[in-house]
């Protein structure tokens, strides 16, 4: 069957040109095999290049100046384990059915319209994290070119709207082509620094820090994780790539897995790593020169690089691997902001702008924070933001893993569509909810000064021991409002894989693939997911 055709009954129509999904690339929606064209390692290889921001540089700095070396990096490491063991979950999800984190969230415990409140979170993680990176990307500026920091914060703004416009097809070419420089200028300096300084690397382990601390400490370890697992969020972005990919295969099934692996939750080894070398490069620019900020990654690199070469030419790669870096990640999140957004508004509101409206919107938000100087209150607010971003992850990671695998209280296979569900699901709103609030409570010590540095942990454990407790007591009766979307063919095959008979969308005139649409009583025909969400 042709893409372009699409059936109704025995009824055959062309698909009209009048929107243009490269623009819009499927939000709110099921990304479809006819979009899909890329490979499992294109699609990869993306995704891990939206995880070159230098904001991990700054926090390794900022928790190892403050907790000494042994504690930052137990912080980094026990960050890094619960990321990654939350976002197997997610990352299979995405991959395997073609939906973005806010639709997996609705079907995974939320409702249709309780993740509303989640899409304004991510859309948070997005503008907070491209107000840091642009911050990093005005200081390489008014160091290497003298440009004054609030038009610094302009130009690390605008630059990254014709890119992020073109959604998927031109992010994949960005990031593939950009990703070898930006190792190479991140590893090289760094390594280089190690080879001539042997000594250093003892004197960095020794490391005690503001606090001065001797040995672990578990209260400091906890606050330092609390930071790191702000980026907790990042698995979004990760997904909003993962969606994209192939269709699983027996005959691609190694590399697949190799894909969603690496580029979901593997992108918290390298983030990990990035936390590490910050903590090193901080501490060695605070052996270097004193007084300096030792947080900023601009200020890092040009240290390292003035190791290996001349002056002139240390701060010009020192200001180059900034720009790629703040290009690379800021793209990603001017992308994944505006999905956010305008998944949130249009439910709302029953009217769809299109994303374009809302990459602005998102760019808005971060300039005024950057303009704010958000960088020099940097802790604070990923240690406040990192208990609602623990809250949502953990429950989704949860009801998928344990309500919709073990349990089987949840359905298995996905369901974002309007009408489908109910439109607040109990079982994740209230996990959600008594998981963020006491932890927001012990993060402003409300609870007592003892557990004032354990609110990450309070809201990963009761997250993740409310979700299925929350299930079994709704004996999962809140997960469907309906289970037959009156049309005849499944929306997934028996290997579980979406089914790709394209349908005619009566209300829109457009064609799309059968996970995508329902039938509607209220049109006399089919209909898909977006159309009916807005009627």
């Amino acid at each position: 069957m042709s893409e372009y055709s699409v059936v109704e009954g025995q009824k055959s129509v062309k698909k009209s040109p009048s929107v243009n999904e490269t623009l819009e690339d499927y939000t709110l929606r099921y990304a479809p095999y006819s979009f899909r064209r890329w490979g499992a390692a294109t699609v990869a290889i993306t995704a891990l290049g939206g995880i070159a921001y230098l904001a991990d540089f700054s926090i390794g700095a900022s928790i190892g100046m403050t907790y000494g070396t042994t504690n930052a990096l137990l912080a980094i490491l026990f960050a890094a384990i619960i990321i990654f063991l939350t976002g197997i979950p997610l990352a299979y999800y995405a991959a395997r059915y073609n939906i973005d984190l806010d639709l997996i969230t609705r079907g995974a415990g939320f409702g249709y319209y309780g993740s509303v409140i989640t899409s304004l979170i991510f859309a948070s993680f997005t503008f907070i994290f491209f107000a840091l990176e642009g911050s990093i990307m005005a200081q390489g500026l008014q160091l290497g070119l003298h440009i004054p920091l609030w038009l610094g914060y302009l130009v690390s703004t605008l630059m990254v709207i014709p890119l992020v416009i073109y959604g998927m097809k031109a992010l994949s070419h960005l990031q593939i082509w950009t990703t070898p420089l930006w190792l190479v200028l991140m590893i090289g300096p760094v390594l280089y620094l190690v080879w001539q300084q042997p000594t250093l690397t003892d004197q960095f382990f020794s490391f005690q820090g503001k606090n001065g601390t001797t040995g672990a400490d578990l209260a400091s370890v906890m606050l330092g994780a609390g930071i790191c697992l702000s980026l907790i969020m990042q698995i979004g972005e990760q997904i909003d790539y993962l969606r994209f990919m192939p269709a699983k295969t027996p005959e691609n099934s190694r590399s697949w897995w190799l894909a969603v692996i690496s580029a979901g939750p593997g992108w918290v080894i390298l983030g990990a790593l990035k936390q590490a070398i910050g903590a090193f490069l901080g501490f060695y620019l605070l052996t270097l020169t004193p007084g300096i900020n030792s947080t900023e990654p601009v200020q890092q690199f040009n240290a390292a690089f003035h190791q290996m070469l001349p002056g002139g030419f240390a701060l010009t790669l020192a200001v180059i691997l900034v720009v790629i870096s703040q290009i690379k990640i800021n793209v990603t999140n001017a992308y994944s902001g505006s999905l956010s957004w305008t998944s949130a508004y249009t439910r709302v509101r029953r009217h769809y702008p299109g994303r374009i409206v809302f990459v602005l919107i998102n760019l808005a938000i971060a300039l005024a924070l950057m303009e704010g100087d958000m960088f020099s209150v940097l802790g604070n607010i990923l240690g406040f933001y990192a208990n609602f971003a623990i809250a949502w992850v953990t429950v989704v990671a949860i009801d998928i893993a344990v309500n919709k695998y073990l349990l089987k209280l949840s359905p298995k296979l996905p369901e974002y569509r309007k009408g489908m569900l109910y439109n607040v699901n109990p079982v994740g709103m209230i996990a959600f909810l008594a998981a963020a609030g006491l932890s927001i409570a012990a993060f402003f010590g409300l609870l007592g000064p003892f557990l004032m540095p354990y609110s990450p942990l309070i809201a990963l454990v009761v997250a993740a021991v409310l979700t299925p407790i929350m299930g079994l007591l709704t004996g999962g009766k809140y997960y469907l409002k309906h289970t037959d979307d009156g049309i005849a063919e499944t929306r997934y095959d028996v290997s579980g894989s979406p089914v790709s008979t394209l349908y005619h969308c009566v209300a829109c005139q457009q064609a799309y693939e059968r996970p995508d649409v329902l039938y509607s009583t209220h049109h006399q025909g089919v209909i898909c997911s977006l159309c009916k969400t807005l009627h």
